[in-house]
């Protein structure tokens, strides 16, 4: 999209995360406009580091494909929550889905950094914590962060409970001892907070 490589050039921007809303009303889940944008960001912005936060595609691999050619710096993707909470969370997703793309991104781009990241406080417990990090990293995910999960209105699920720091501090151990290089953890964080310093590999908590 011109206009907003216009706006990031106006800016200045060192680095520009890409997202969307799911785009299901389009063939290709709108991978096609993620992919022109980062060209035309980076036409306008050659210095720049990009990462993309995309929606799954609905599994479309070609989409998929489509985006990595642009080869933005970052390709992120949300896992979001542990596979029995999906259901209730992510009822449009799929956990194994979500998986599979981020594992996919890694086979037909090997040198791309891959990123995704969840929330805690829906009603998970450690141990499934514990197990999607293990998921992630042998999808091959390079990035994860891990924040808490804060009701956006009474329509949405409510939260069944508060992480404490310290709580966060055991995930990213946990998280580092699997191999992860990054990883960033804790109650404010979220998928694009901080980016350009986690994506050069600080701060890691």
């Amino acid at each position: 999209m011109p206009e907003l490589a216009d706006a990031a050039a106006r800016l200045r921007l060192r680095y520009v995360v890409l997202t969307s809303v799911a785009r299901d009303d389009v063939a290709d889940g709108g991978a096609s406009q993620f992919a022109a944008t980062v060209t035309e960001v980076r036409r306008r912005l050659p210095h720049a580091e990009i990462e993309v936060l995309t929606p799954d595609f609905k599994g479309d691999l070609e989409a998929l494909a489509a985006i990595l050619a642009s080869a933005p710096d970052v390709f992120n993707h949300n896992i979001e929550t542990v596979p029995r909470l999906f259901p209730r969370v992510r009822a449009q997703g799929g956990y194994e889905r979500s998986l599979k793309l981020l594992e996919q991104a890694k086979r037909l781009a090997p040198a791309q950094i891959t990123k995704s990241g969840l929330m805690v406080g829906l009603g998970e417990t450690d141990e499934e914590v514990r197990a999607v990090l293990r998921d992630l990293r042998g999808a091959g995910v390079d990035i994860v962060t891990i924040g808490q999960y804060l009701r956006p209105s009474r329509d949405h699920a409510p939260v069944a409970r508060y992480v404490t720091p310290e709580g966060f501090d055991r995930f990213a151990d946990a998280a580092r001892a699997l191999g992860f290089p990054t990883v960033y953890s804790g109650v404010f964080v979220r998928s694009s907070f901080n980016a350009e310093e986690i994506f050069h590999g600080g701060p890691s908590r």
